[in-house]
């Protein structure tokens, strides 16, 4: 009886069979032939950020280096000093053969090998940064690094023995009060500070401490970072 009452519910008087509205909680099916939608794009991943930072900082060092010790090659005669905002900075042209700032003359072989283990252990190291100061850090020190290197490769009085370009003499020509130095030994120098400076603080090349590190007891995956660590990194 439901049955047939149903039907005749759906015929008129004159026995045409009447539409059936679709019931409203049902939805439209998509079109096929509609185009598809393009997939958001992924935001860059932290790390890759962290590592154009590195990278493009030691290039902004290496170049800054490149060209000072240039002009003064072509405009200062080597032992002359110019004298520059009333003798608290005296410009001249040295030739370096030790480490930075003039230490230990006449071991440039040894430190042209220890330049190039840095450079190899910091890229090496970009791979897994999370800090954006600890790759502000180690992009001074590769670019400055670099800098020198590039002198101890090219420069007289032969390969991986060429005397590093100096010109910086704070206070007295000469280096008579501070030794002489350039661009890229101030980038290294202000770049182990800035790095000695997180050290001490406990930051870790992913951004988190070490503090953290022991209170979340985490597990360390496969990019580096821990799972405990909880909360983004702090630098």
């Amino acid at each position: 009886m439901v049955s047939v009452a149903v039907r005749a519910a759906r015929i008129d008087d004159r026995g045409a069979p009447l539409a059936v509205q679709p019931h409203p909680d049902r939805r439209p099916q998509a079109d096929a032939s509609a185009p598809e939608q393009p997939p958001a794009e992924t935001p860059q991943p932290p790390r890759r950020r962290r590592m154009w930072l590195l990278l493009g900082l030691a290039a902004a060092v290496l170049l800054a280096d490149i060209i000072t010790k240039l002009v003064v090659v072509a405009t200062i005669r080597q032992g002359e000093n110019i004298r520059t905002l009333g003798g608290l900075l005296y410009l001249t042209h040295l030739r370096n053969v030790g480490a930075a700032f003039s230490f230990a003359q006449g071991a440039t072989i040894l430190f042209t090998v220890i330049a190039v283990a840095v450079v190899v252990v910091i890229v090496r190291t970009s791979r897994r940064l999370y800090s954006a100061l600890w790759a502000t850090a180690l992009g001074l020190v590769l670019g400055g690094a670099l800098g020198n290197l590039v002198d101890r490769v090219f420069r007289s009085p032969g390969f991986l023995r060429g005397g590093v370009v100096d010109f910086l003499s704070l206070f007295a020509p000469d280096g008579r009060i501070w030794p002489v130095f350039n661009v890229a030994d101030s980038a290294i120098v202000c770049g182990g500070i800035l790095g000695a400076l997180l050290a001490v603080r406990g930051i870790e090349f992913d951004g988190s401490r070490h503090k953290d590190r022991a209170r979340a007891g985490g597990s360390t995956d496969d990019t580096g970072r821990e799972d405990g660590a909880g909360g983004a990194p702090e630098s």
